[in-house]
């Protein structure tokens, strides 16, 4: 489809610039290809002179000078540049100095470790009508949501030093993350960042997606073929902190243009990198219109939301005298809260069937709650505290774990303050911390045993998933972006099998409601027995909306548990769903299997319970006849 592109930066687009409002400079700012040639536009207001600069003029700085205007945004237009062309902008500064800097709204850049921005033509024709028209459907609050969480340069490579383009990936990928049952891939961040062992969290291109692996139609291409193949695509969007490379935001114009100017505000410690100035009203339309971009252009499902919690806090990992109080004396970024309200009220006022996730690691309240009802405006929150607590619990020795149940029931005390995503995420399985099933106590048995209860118990816990690729092989080397996941462990059993609880898990949530439907409602989990922890046996219902209810029952301990009594809402036939031990899943073979029948015996302060054998390390998901 021909691009087709809106009217240059009028007068209103000047005013919704400086407003902080506007959310679609991507159309107006950078270089815009029109029939009369390339209009350039920057936004450097305190430069005293800004050329364009490229392969088109050989780099000449006198033969494309811009004009400025009032709203301190530098014009030309060049009719010598071509798509394919690459660029920067040379920007004098006050004190005398020039600075070459890439387009902060460049679509696509040169090949790291290259910088420059390249001109581009956006047309696409896509085929996911289909998806777009339903994709509501599989957003909502009460539907499935199991995410697969992908590095697209290391899930698959062609060779040790080659990963595959976007293009190549794309049916590769879409037919994986299907066949496995996921409903939705959240990749982590493809916006352009010059260190690629950053893992795109160093963000130079706002609007364009990396060059590593293809061009921006090469990107769309995928997110398209995983709408076809029924895969929404959640992106992962970093506008907490940005890269502090010489050709990138930071003193732009030689000033603190995109950056807080105090460091106290403007510089974070844990990154080394820059931090946006949320109270600029122009650096909040070109954050917007970043966001906007991704939702509009390339039909992204939704944005996960890097780093919240150190959005929020003007006391983010800093020391006493480190930073600076609000205006009332207080640590919370007034200007960052402001600026998060905006940022989902935008987004879900343009597309109102996306979701807007969090990684916000900290107690605050409302992330996940309406705007208009005092919330953030998220549509989730990453459960990080379910995440701490749980690999804590399932690091200890099976022999201890009787003193630790307190360290997994704890979690539903505050399950229903937000919309929760259940997440076992990259940040789990690098930096020394091993693998998820190294992590695992025990013989190799017993460790992959683990592996298959965690997985099984966040499954049944209410909340959505999201799973680390690699995590579903039960591989044990740790991810890194140099090299790929260990795939030819699948040619043993105890790997094979992890792989298929993983899709065995996926197709009964998504299939049987009473495991989704009410994920954040308080009606839809009731604990059977939580207090057995001599056992370390855990037992609870998932509901839905009909009544139908599903049984889940762990055993956290290598012991068989034999005859294992429950108690249960309704007798007659309870169907076995899942069982962790089953010998597809490398398991022994021990427990339930097929139909068992609750019996009239009271148990749990339930009329009827059913006789089970709880299979060791092991757990069962029975679903009411």
């Amino acid at each position: 489809m021909k691009y087709n592109p809106p009217p240059l930066l009028s007068d209103d687009d000047i005013f919704l610039f400086n407003e902080g409002t506007h959310t679609r400079l991507y159309e107006h700012l950078g270089a815009q290809i029109r029939a009369d040639g390339t209009h350039f536009s920057v936004w450097a207001p305190d430069a005293v002179a800004v050329s364009v600069v490229g392969d088109f003029n050989d780099w000449d700085g006198e033969s494309h000078q811009m004009h400025p205007t009032d709203a301190g945004i530098w014009k030309i237009v060049a009719p010598e540049a071509q798509p394919g062309n690459t660029y920067k902008f040379r920007i004098s500064t006050r004190d005398g100095g020039q600075l070459e800097k890439a387009d902060p709204y460049a679509v696509t850049a040169e090949v790291a470790p290259k910088t420059a921005s390249v001109v581009w033509d956006p047309s696409y024709e896509w085929g996911d009508g289909d998806w777009m028209s339903r994709r509501g459907n599989h957003n909502r609050h009460d539907g499935p949501m199991a995410i697969y969480e992908v590095h697209i340069g290391s899930w698959a490579k062609k060779s040790e030093v080659e990963s595959y383009s976007y293009r190549e990936l794309a049916p590769l990928l879409a037919k994986y993350v299907s066949d496995l049952g996921y409903t939705h891939i959240e990749l982590m961040p493809i916006t352009e960042h010059p260190y690629y062992p950053s893992w795109g969290y160093q963000v130079t291109g706002y609007f364009a997606p990396t060059s590593r692996f293809g061009t921006p139609q090469d990107f769309m291409y995928l997110v398209d073929t995983l709408h076809q193949e029924g895969v929404g695509v959640i992106l992962d969007w970093v506008p907490s902190h940005f890269a502090n490379d010489d050709f990138g935001l930071g003193l732009f114009d030689g000033t603190h243009l995109y950056e807080h100017a105090d460091p106290r505000k403007g510089w974070h410690p844990d990154w080394d990198s820059n931090i946006f100035n949320y109270g600029r009203n122009e650096v909040r339309s070109f954050l917007l219109s970043s966001a906007l971009h991704w939702l509009d252009r390339y039909h992204v499902d939704g944005l996960r939301v890097d780093g919240v919690a150190s959005m929020l806090y003007l006391d983010y990992s800093r020391q006493e005298g480190q930073w600076i109080p609000n205006e009332y004396g207080g640590n919370e970024n007034l200007e960052a809260i402001s600026f998060i309200k905006q940022l989902n009220t935008a987004c879900y006022r343009a597309h109102p069937d996306i979701t807007m996730v969090a990684e916000e690691s900290t107690a605050w309240g409302g992330v996940s709650r309406p705007v208009d009802a005092g919330g953030l405006g998220f549509g989730y929150k990453w459960d990080m505290g379910w995440m701490h607590d749980t690999l804590k619990y399932f690091r200890e020795d099976p022999v201890h774990r009787r003193h630790h149940q307190d360290t997994l029931t704890f979690r539903m005390i505050y399950a229903w303050d937000e919309n929760f995503v259940l997440s076992l995420s990259h940040d789990e399985v690098v930096h020394g911390k091993s693998s998820l099933v190294n992590k695992m106590p025990g013989d190799e048995w017993q460790q992959f045993a683990n592996l298959r209860l965690l997985y099984g118990y966040m499954y049944a816990m209410p909340g959505k998933k999201l799973l680390f690729m690699g995590s579903e092989l039960g591989q044990r080397e740790e991810w890194g972006v140099d090299h790929d996941l260990d795939w030819w462990v699948l040619d043993y059993p105890n790997h094979a099998g992890t792989q298929q609880w993983t899709k065995a898990l996926n197709e009964a949530y998504r299939g049987v409601p009473a495991l989704h439907e009410l994920d954040h409602e308080q009606r839809g989990f009731e604990w059977v027995d939580a207090s057995d922890a001599a056992a370390s046996v855990l037992s609870f219902l998932r509901k839905d909306r009909q009544g139908g209810s599903v049984l889940f029952a762990g055993n956290f301990t290598p012991v068989l548990r034999e005859s294992y009594r429950i108690g249960v809402p309704s007798g007659g036939e309870w169907e076995v769903l899942l069982n962790s031990d089953w010998p597809g899943f490398w398991g022994t073979g021990a427990g339930p299997q097929g139909i068992v029948k609750a019996e009239e015996v009271a148990m749990h302060g339930r009329p009827f319970s059913v006789e089970l054998d709880l299979p060791p390390l092991g757990c069962v998901f029975l679903k009411q006849g």
